[in-house]
């Protein structure tokens, strides 16, 4: 980031010790050699390598939110990867197995420079950088890969980094793709990211229109006839895209430029027709709409225009199911065709409290 904030400094790197207890207490010495890897014995597995690192910080105003209340933000990264940390002064020492000592210090080093850029620190923020911190990427999240620009969103209200690692080539995508596919389960920052790049285009001028978009269909349960005008019917069907808009933009600019046809909340069957030039298109929940739907959306594109298709291929709700889904199709069809970019996500990749992704997975896991 072109030296926006300190570094850390690192003052002594993974030596070898003694091991630690995963706990905030002394370690018990150990029965062989430091440093030793090797058992004396076939049967016996052979214990990681440890290792020790000692890291100060410039700024010692970081250190309340870097440390968090009682030390609460260590003690995440603490129990995410295993390793012990200790905190006197502006200096902290970690211990553990040699990967995870060298994880955890990237994880604090990341820490660290978001708060120095005056970026958010939050449980989740920082669930997000454990969970990445396994990937040759982390680095690049803050300061960019080789010549490469830092990779974020920058709107009215905050700037958006990658939380995990698939999100990092999906927000490139953003940037410079015609059509995008971001296909996978609830919670890993599709339509989230999608809305906070068309936000971000809206407010640098490059588009002059934000339409948001999904079919109006049912979670399996029938909601009968809802009462109310045409917007009001829609409007339930419509709310995670309200919200994502509120936590992007202030409420008021949000009401206005609704007012003004700026930004636009429809039903997929409202684009019929149109030609969608010089705006950003989101197509959420794009699993549920029918082949022709699909078909007839994706050729409303026009000049000047970036379009984003969001949805799950295992949550269809359509008459006739996966069989029947315009996503799944198109992305078939579409699939490498220039202009066109496709990001496959995981339940690795939620970024919602870390049970949503264990609870992902399980459901991924059986068999249908």
């Amino acid at each position: 980031m072109g030296g926006l904030a300190p570094r850390l400094r690192v003052v002594a790197n993974e030596r070898s010790c003694a091991p630690a207890h995963m706990a905030r207490k002394p370690a018990s010495k150990p029965t062989r050699g430091p440093g030793s890897t090797v058992s004396a014995f076939p049967d016996v597995a052979v214990a990681p390598r440890r290792a020790r690192s000692e890291m100060s910080f410039d700024d010692q105003s970081l250190l309340g939110p870097l440390f968090g209340q009682f030390d609460a933000n260590l003690v995440q990264v603490e129990n995410r990867l295993g390793v012990f940390i200790s905190a006197r002064g502006d200096r902290v020492v970690i211990e553990g197995p040699q990967d995870s000592v060298a994880r955890a210090r990237d994880v604090l080093q990341t820490m660290y420079d978001r708060l120095a850029r005056g970026d958010d620190l939050d449980a989740g923020a920082i669930e997000a950088l454990i969970a990445m911190s396994n990937e040759p990427t982390l680095e690049g999240i803050i300061n960019g890969e080789l010549d490469a620009p830092p990779v974020m969103i920058r709107t009215r209200r905050k700037t958006i980094v990658p939380r995990s690692a698939n999100q990092i080539p999906y927000m490139r995508q953003l940037a410079k793709d015609d059509i995008i596919f971001a296909l996978g389960p609830a919670g890993t920052g599709k339509t989230y990211l999608a809305v906070a790049q068309a936000v971000s285009q809206l407010i640098s001028g490059s588009v002059q229109r934000l339409i948001l978009s999904r079919p109006a269909v049912e979670a399996g349960e029938r909601l009968g006839f809802l009462p109310g005008d045409m917007k009001e019917k829609v409007d339930p069907y419509l709310r995670p895209l309200y919200d994502a808009l509120y936590d992007m933009m202030p409420g008021d600019k949000v009401e206005r430029a609704i007012a003004a046809g700026v930004i636009e909340i429809a039903p997929i069957a409202f684009m019929r027709g149109r030609t969608l030039a010089d705006s950003f298109i989101i197509l959420d929940e794009a699993q549920n709409t029918t082949r022709e739907q699909m078909k007839m959306f994706l050729t409303r594109f026009g000049q000047n225009s970036r379009m984003v298709v969001c949805g799950d291929p295992r949550q269809v709700d359509i008459p006739g199911g996966d069989r029947m889904s315009g996503l799944a199709d198109a992305v078939q069809r579409l699939e490498g065709v220039e202009g066109i970019a496709v990001t496959r996500f995981t339940a690795a990749d939620v970024v919602r409290h870390p049970i949503v992704g264990r609870i992902v997975e399980a459901y991924e896991g059986k068999t249908e």
